[in-house]
Protein backbone atom coordinates (compact mmCIF):
# COMPACT_ATOMS: atom_id res chain seq x y z
CA UNK A 1 0.00 0.00 0.00
CA UNK A 2 0.89 3.44 -0.73
CA UNK A 3 1.26 5.78 1.85
CA UNK A 4 -1.15 4.45 4.55
CA UNK A 5 -2.20 6.33 7.69
CA UNK A 6 -0.09 6.11 10.84
CA UNK A 7 -2.47 4.32 12.36
CA UNK A 8 -2.89 1.54 9.48
CA UNK A 9 0.86 1.30 9.12
CA UNK A 10 1.00 0.42 12.83
CA UNK A 11 -1.49 -2.23 12.96
CA UNK A 12 -0.06 -3.39 9.34
CA UNK A 13 3.21 -3.85 12.00
CA UNK A 14 1.46 -5.46 14.81
CA UNK A 15 -0.20 -8.01 11.86
CA UNK A 16 3.58 -9.58 10.94
CA UNK A 17 3.98 -7.62 7.97
CA UNK A 18 6.39 -5.17 6.64
CA UNK A 19 5.97 -1.38 6.41
CA UNK A 20 9.15 1.11 4.56
CA UNK A 21 9.10 4.32 6.74
CA UNK A 22 11.69 7.66 6.75
CA UNK A 23 14.13 8.43 9.39
CA UNK A 24 16.59 11.02 9.23
CA UNK A 25 19.30 9.30 7.87
CA UNK A 26 17.76 6.50 4.94
CA UNK A 27 14.36 5.25 4.56
CA UNK A 28 14.14 2.18 6.77
CA UNK A 29 12.32 -1.53 6.14
CA UNK A 30 10.56 -2.37 9.77
CA UNK A 31 8.85 -4.87 10.93
CA UNK A 32 7.99 -5.90 14.62
CA UNK A 33 11.25 -6.52 16.60
CA UNK A 34 9.78 -9.04 19.14
CA UNK A 35 8.47 -11.06 16.28
CA UNK A 36 10.99 -13.80 14.05
CA UNK A 37 8.70 -14.15 11.65
CA UNK A 38 7.99 -10.96 10.71
CA UNK A 39 11.95 -10.06 10.81
CA UNK A 40 13.00 -12.85 8.66
CA UNK A 41 10.60 -11.11 6.09
CA UNK A 42 12.95 -8.78 5.98
CA UNK A 43 16.17 -10.91 5.37
CA UNK A 44 14.16 -12.44 2.30
CA UNK A 45 12.81 -9.19 0.47
CA UNK A 46 16.02 -7.62 0.71
CA UNK A 47 18.22 -10.64 0.21
CA UNK A 48 20.38 -10.24 3.36
CA UNK A 49 22.37 -13.01 5.06
CA UNK A 50 20.68 -13.81 8.35
CA UNK A 51 23.03 -13.60 10.46
CA UNK A 52 23.82 -9.76 9.25
CA UNK A 53 21.75 -7.81 12.42
CA UNK A 54 19.15 -5.25 12.15
CA UNK A 55 18.71 -2.00 13.89
CA UNK A 56 15.36 -1.61 16.57
CA UNK A 57 13.98 1.88 16.41
CA UNK A 58 12.57 3.14 19.59
CA UNK A 59 10.03 6.34 20.41
CA UNK A 60 11.15 8.72 22.55
CA UNK A 61 8.99 7.58 25.26
CA UNK A 62 10.62 3.81 24.85
CA UNK A 63 11.93 2.25 28.55
CA UNK A 64 15.10 0.88 26.94
CA UNK A 65 15.57 -1.27 29.85
CA UNK A 66 12.98 -3.71 28.61
CA UNK A 67 15.27 -4.24 25.69
CA UNK A 68 18.38 -4.61 26.85
CA UNK A 69 20.08 -5.97 30.12
CA UNK A 70 22.46 -2.99 31.31
CA UNK A 71 22.48 0.40 30.35
CA UNK A 72 26.17 1.87 31.09
CA UNK A 73 26.83 4.94 32.26
CA UNK A 74 28.59 5.94 28.97
CA UNK A 75 25.11 5.09 27.33
CA UNK A 76 23.30 7.56 28.97
CA UNK A 77 25.96 10.05 28.35
CA UNK A 78 24.85 9.65 24.70
CA UNK A 79 21.11 9.41 24.74
CA UNK A 80 20.98 12.59 26.72
CA UNK A 81 23.53 14.33 23.99
CA UNK A 82 22.18 12.51 20.57
CA UNK A 83 18.67 11.31 21.15
CA UNK A 84 16.78 11.39 19.21
CA UNK A 85 18.95 11.32 16.19
CA UNK A 86 21.34 9.25 14.10
CA UNK A 87 23.33 7.44 16.81
CA UNK A 88 22.83 3.72 17.11
CA UNK A 89 24.15 2.17 20.38
CA UNK A 90 25.19 -1.86 20.86
CA UNK A 91 24.13 -3.43 23.98
CA UNK A 92 23.80 -6.47 25.90
CA UNK A 93 20.08 -7.77 24.39
CA UNK A 94 17.79 -8.56 26.90
CA UNK A 95 16.62 -12.14 26.67
CA UNK A 96 13.39 -12.00 25.49
CA UNK A 97 14.21 -10.06 22.59
CA UNK A 98 14.44 -12.17 19.69
CA UNK A 99 18.34 -13.13 18.80
CA UNK A 100 16.60 -12.92 15.25
CA UNK A 101 17.37 -9.13 15.44
CA UNK A 102 21.25 -9.55 16.14
CA UNK A 103 22.17 -11.96 13.57
CA UNK A 104 21.93 -14.56 16.53
CA UNK A 105 24.12 -12.39 19.03
CA UNK A 106 23.80 -11.54 22.73
CA UNK A 107 24.11 -7.84 21.63
CA UNK A 108 21.45 -5.40 20.23
CA UNK A 109 21.73 -2.48 18.11
CA UNK A 110 19.35 0.58 19.74
CA UNK A 111 17.96 3.79 18.07
CA UNK A 112 15.68 6.63 18.53
CA UNK A 113 15.15 8.45 15.14
CA UNK A 114 14.40 11.94 15.18
CA UNK A 115 12.07 12.22 12.00
CA UNK A 116 8.57 13.30 12.71
CA UNK A 117 7.52 10.55 10.25
CA UNK A 118 9.42 7.75 12.10
CA UNK A 119 8.12 8.70 15.51
CA UNK A 120 4.46 9.06 15.13
CA UNK A 121 5.08 5.33 13.91
CA UNK A 122 7.16 4.13 16.16
CA UNK A 123 4.69 5.91 18.96
CA UNK A 124 1.18 4.63 17.47
CA UNK A 125 3.37 1.10 17.24
CA UNK A 126 4.23 0.98 21.22
CA UNK A 127 0.60 2.47 21.94
CA UNK A 128 -1.32 -0.53 20.15
CA UNK A 129 1.23 -3.36 21.69
CA UNK A 130 -0.71 -5.10 25.19
CA UNK A 131 2.09 -3.14 27.73
CA UNK A 132 3.30 -0.81 25.76
CA UNK A 133 6.55 -1.51 24.20
CA UNK A 134 7.16 -1.39 20.68
CA UNK A 135 10.21 -1.59 18.84
CA UNK A 136 10.43 -1.71 14.80
CA UNK A 137 13.58 -3.64 13.16
CA UNK A 138 14.60 -1.93 10.39
CA UNK A 139 17.35 -1.81 8.12
CA UNK A 140 18.06 0.18 4.76
CA UNK A 141 15.11 -0.10 2.67
CA UNK A 142 16.81 -0.89 -0.24
CA UNK A 143 17.91 -4.23 -1.65
CA UNK A 144 21.04 -6.06 0.43
CA UNK A 145 24.40 -4.25 -0.51
CA UNK A 146 23.22 -1.66 -2.76
CA UNK A 147 22.24 2.24 -2.53
CA UNK A 148 20.12 3.29 0.59
CA UNK A 149 17.27 5.37 -0.58
CA UNK A 150 16.79 9.03 0.85
CA UNK A 151 13.26 9.81 -0.93
CA UNK A 152 10.13 7.60 -0.96
CA UNK A 153 10.46 7.35 -4.33
CA UNK A 154 13.68 5.51 -4.13
CA UNK A 155 11.81 2.59 -1.93
CA UNK A 156 8.72 2.37 -4.72
CA UNK A 157 11.19 1.83 -7.48
CA UNK A 158 13.61 -0.85 -5.06
CA UNK A 159 10.62 -3.03 -4.00
CA UNK A 160 8.33 -1.80 -6.94
CA UNK A 161 6.84 -5.81 -7.51
CA UNK A 162 6.44 -5.94 -3.29
CA UNK A 163 4.72 -2.78 -3.11
CA UNK A 164 2.18 -3.79 -5.92
CA UNK A 165 1.68 -7.15 -4.53
CA UNK A 166 1.12 -5.86 -1.23
CA UNK A 167 4.19 -7.08 0.77
CA UNK A 168 5.26 -4.31 1.61
CA UNK A 169 3.69 -1.24 2.56
CA UNK A 170 5.49 2.60 2.20
CA UNK A 171 4.87 5.03 4.13
CA UNK A 172 5.43 8.84 2.77
CA UNK A 173 7.31 11.30 4.84
CA UNK A 174 9.97 14.17 3.97
CA UNK A 175 13.75 13.45 2.52
CA UNK A 176 16.53 11.58 4.70
CA UNK A 177 18.11 14.98 6.47
CA UNK A 178 21.09 13.53 7.14
CA UNK A 179 21.63 10.88 4.02
CA UNK A 180 23.90 8.22 5.17
CA UNK A 181 23.20 5.70 7.88
CA UNK A 182 23.94 5.83 11.80
CA UNK A 183 26.71 6.04 13.51
CA UNK A 184 27.30 3.35 15.70
CA UNK A 185 28.80 2.65 18.89
CA UNK A 186 29.57 -0.55 20.61
CA UNK A 187 28.93 -0.30 24.54
CA UNK A 188 28.10 -4.26 25.21
CA UNK A 189 31.43 -5.11 26.33
CA UNK A 190 31.74 -2.10 29.18
CA UNK A 191 31.29 -4.47 31.72
CA UNK A 192 34.59 -6.70 30.06
CA UNK A 193 36.52 -3.51 30.40
CA UNK A 194 35.97 -2.40 26.77
CA UNK A 195 35.55 1.06 26.36
CA UNK A 196 33.08 2.42 23.93
CA UNK A 197 33.65 1.39 20.79
CA UNK A 198 33.18 3.08 17.15
CA UNK A 199 32.21 0.53 14.75
CA UNK A 200 30.36 2.57 11.74
CA UNK A 201 31.22 6.62 11.48
CA UNK A 202 28.10 8.59 10.83
CA UNK A 203 26.84 11.68 10.67
CA UNK A 204 27.72 12.40 14.91
CA UNK A 205 31.57 12.38 14.27
CA UNK A 206 34.45 10.34 16.59
CA UNK A 207 35.09 14.04 17.84
CA UNK A 208 31.97 14.55 18.78
CA UNK A 209 31.44 11.38 20.76
CA UNK A 210 34.77 11.95 22.53
CA UNK A 211 33.43 15.61 23.71
CA UNK A 212 30.48 13.60 25.18
CA UNK A 213 32.06 10.80 26.56
CA UNK A 214 35.52 12.18 27.61
CA UNK A 215 37.46 9.97 26.09
CA UNK A 216 37.76 9.40 22.49
CA UNK A 217 36.00 6.09 21.18
CA UNK A 218 38.53 3.05 20.25
CA UNK A 219 38.33 1.57 16.64
CA UNK A 220 36.61 -1.42 15.85
CA UNK A 221 38.76 -4.60 16.71
CA UNK A 222 38.57 -7.95 15.48
CA UNK A 223 36.13 -9.46 19.11
CA UNK A 224 33.35 -6.59 18.06
CA UNK A 225 30.17 -7.32 17.49
CA UNK A 226 28.88 -7.90 13.78
CA UNK A 227 26.85 -4.62 13.05
CA UNK A 228 24.41 -3.46 10.11
CA UNK A 229 26.62 -1.73 7.00
CA UNK A 230 29.76 -3.44 8.44
CA UNK A 231 31.19 -5.56 5.41
CA UNK A 232 34.05 -5.05 3.21
CA UNK A 233 31.72 -4.14 0.20
CA UNK A 234 28.64 -2.08 0.65
CA UNK A 235 26.33 0.69 -0.55
CA UNK A 236 27.52 -0.07 -3.80
CA UNK A 237 25.06 1.76 -6.81
CA UNK A 238 24.68 -0.52 -9.79
CA UNK A 239 27.40 1.29 -12.20
CA UNK A 240 31.04 0.42 -11.84
CA UNK A 241 32.32 2.89 -9.15
CA UNK A 242 36.36 3.79 -8.64
CA UNK A 243 38.31 6.19 -7.03
CA UNK A 244 40.37 9.07 -8.97
CA UNK A 245 44.16 9.20 -8.64
CA UNK A 246 45.27 11.28 -5.95
CA UNK A 247 48.38 13.28 -8.51
CA UNK A 248 46.31 16.19 -10.81
CA UNK A 249 48.69 15.01 -13.23
CA UNK A 250 47.38 10.98 -13.02
CA UNK A 251 43.92 11.76 -13.08
CA UNK A 252 44.14 14.78 -15.92
CA UNK A 253 45.78 11.38 -18.16
CA UNK A 254 42.93 8.75 -16.90
CA UNK A 255 40.24 11.71 -18.05
CA UNK A 256 41.86 12.42 -21.04
CA UNK A 257 41.63 8.65 -21.61
CA UNK A 258 38.48 8.03 -21.16
CA UNK A 259 36.44 7.21 -24.33
CA UNK A 260 33.06 7.86 -25.63
CA UNK A 261 30.19 5.62 -25.17
CA UNK A 262 30.45 3.52 -28.94
CA UNK A 263 27.77 4.82 -32.02
CA UNK A 264 26.86 8.28 -30.23
CA UNK A 265 28.47 11.64 -29.32
CA UNK A 266 26.04 12.74 -26.81
CA UNK A 267 25.95 10.64 -24.31
CA UNK A 268 29.28 11.20 -21.56
CA UNK A 269 30.86 7.69 -21.03
CA UNK A 270 31.84 8.74 -16.97
CA UNK A 271 30.37 10.68 -14.32
CA UNK A 272 33.31 12.34 -12.52
CA UNK A 273 32.80 13.42 -8.82
CA UNK A 274 35.23 16.21 -8.21
CA UNK A 275 35.48 18.97 -5.99
CA UNK A 276 36.48 22.04 -8.41
CA UNK A 277 36.43 21.30 -12.17
CA UNK A 278 38.81 24.26 -12.97
CA UNK A 279 42.33 22.99 -13.99
CA UNK A 280 41.19 19.50 -15.19
CA UNK A 281 41.27 18.31 -18.98
CA UNK A 282 37.96 18.51 -21.13
CA UNK A 283 36.65 15.83 -22.32
CA UNK A 284 33.32 14.81 -24.25
CA UNK A 285 32.73 11.23 -22.84
CA UNK A 286 33.27 12.80 -19.39
CA UNK A 287 30.64 14.67 -17.27
CA UNK A 288 31.97 16.75 -14.09
CA UNK A 289 29.53 16.52 -11.26
CA UNK A 290 31.10 19.38 -8.75
CA UNK A 291 30.32 18.09 -5.26
CA UNK A 292 30.47 20.12 -1.64
CA UNK A 293 32.95 21.01 0.14
CA UNK A 294 31.45 20.43 3.45
CA UNK A 295 31.17 16.81 4.56
CA UNK A 296 27.65 17.22 5.86
CA UNK A 297 26.47 18.63 2.27
CA UNK A 298 28.60 15.92 0.46
CA UNK A 299 26.99 13.03 2.60
CA UNK A 300 23.32 14.52 2.06
CA UNK A 301 23.87 14.42 -1.44
CA UNK A 302 25.44 11.30 -2.09
CA UNK A 303 23.26 8.92 -2.01
CA UNK A 304 20.61 10.28 -4.04
CA UNK A 305 23.26 11.18 -7.05
CA UNK A 306 24.53 7.76 -7.25
CA UNK A 307 20.75 6.78 -7.58
CA UNK A 308 20.30 9.29 -10.41
CA UNK A 309 23.85 8.79 -11.91
CA UNK A 310 22.79 4.56 -12.00
CA UNK A 311 19.58 5.83 -14.18
CA UNK A 312 21.70 8.02 -16.44
CA UNK A 313 23.43 4.83 -18.61
CA UNK A 314 26.64 5.88 -17.36
CA UNK A 315 29.58 3.34 -18.00
CA UNK A 316 31.54 4.15 -14.78
CA UNK A 317 31.29 6.70 -11.53
CA UNK A 318 34.87 8.03 -11.17
CA UNK A 319 35.37 9.76 -7.31
CA UNK A 320 37.56 12.22 -6.15
CA UNK A 321 39.53 11.23 -2.99
CA UNK A 322 37.95 12.83 -0.01
CA UNK A 323 40.33 15.03 2.42
CA UNK A 324 41.62 12.28 5.36
CA UNK A 325 40.81 14.32 8.42
CA UNK A 326 38.16 12.99 10.71
CA UNK A 327 34.99 15.02 9.61
CA UNK A 328 35.21 13.26 6.35
CA UNK A 329 35.53 9.47 8.41
CA UNK A 330 32.09 8.67 7.45
CA UNK A 331 31.33 9.71 3.60
CA UNK A 332 35.02 7.69 3.51
CA UNK A 333 33.57 5.13 5.23
CA UNK A 334 30.91 4.71 2.59
CA UNK A 335 32.36 5.34 -0.79
CA UNK A 336 35.08 3.12 0.63
CA UNK A 337 32.51 0.26 0.43
CA UNK A 338 31.06 1.31 -2.45
CA UNK A 339 34.37 1.05 -4.58
CA UNK A 340 35.46 -2.25 -2.77
CA UNK A 341 32.23 -3.96 -4.06
CA UNK A 342 33.87 -3.78 -7.83
CA UNK A 343 37.22 -5.03 -6.65
CA UNK A 344 38.58 -8.13 -7.83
Amino acid sequence: MLSPSIQAAAEHLNQGELVAFPTETVFGLGADAENPQAVAKIYQIKGRPSNHPVIVHLAPEADLSYWVKQIPHEAELLIKAFWPGPLTLILQRADHIPAAVSGGQKSVGVRCPSHPTAQALLREFAKQRPNGQGGVAAPSANKFGQVSPTQYQHVLTEFAAEVESGKLWVVAGDDSEVGIESTIVDLSRIAEGVPATLLRPGHISRLQLAEVLGYEPLSKDGNAPQVSGSLKAHYAPKTLLQWLPREEAAIAQLINSVQGIEGTTAKAAWAVLVFDPAGLPTNPAVNYIQMPMEPEQYAKRLYRLLRELDQQGYQRIAVQPLPQDRSWEAVNDRLQRAAAAFED
